[in-house]
């Protein structure tokens, strides 16, 4: 099997250490970025929703930073969110401080009832820059 080649965003090692998965694998010119939440340093939640969107759009941030993109590089998103139906109107009020102009990514939202502690989880698929194949 070939080795994996992971981007890890600084700072954050250990946490995905620790939770044995890798934040991000770039292969055949993309780069696959596990899902993030709202989680601080130490992984424990934000407590609030708003703030929670915003600590897991500024971890994925990271990370695409990390492998040289930007959220315009993205191309697929899927996010993962918490009763939606009480939910869904305050997180996409938010989403647009992230997102960018059009055209946007494509986008598949899931209602789910647990994400360990959390209410919000974004991950996404992104194109690397050329001479990135990966």
């Amino acid at each position: 099997m070939a080795t994996r080649d992971v981007v890890f965003p600084a700072g954050r090692q250990a946490l995905y250490e620790r939770n044995r998965y890798s934040p991000a694998i770039r292969s055949n010119g993309f780069l696959f970025v596990s899902g993030q939440v709202g989680s601080r340093e130490d992984g424990s939640p934000e407590p609030e929703l708003d703030a929670q969107v915003r600590r897991a759009f500024d971890n994925l941030n990271a990370i695409l930073k990390a492998a040289g993109c930007t959220f315009d590089d993205v191309v697929d998103v899927t996010v993962f969110l918490v009763d939606p139906e009480a939910n869904f109107g305050k997180v996409w009020g938010i989403v647009p401080e992230y997102w960018g102009e059009a055209p946007h990514p494509t986008l598949t939202g899931v209602g789910v009832t647990w994400l360990y502690g959390f209410q919000f989880e974004i991950k996404v698929i992104a194109r690397l820059p050329q001479g990135q194949g990966g």
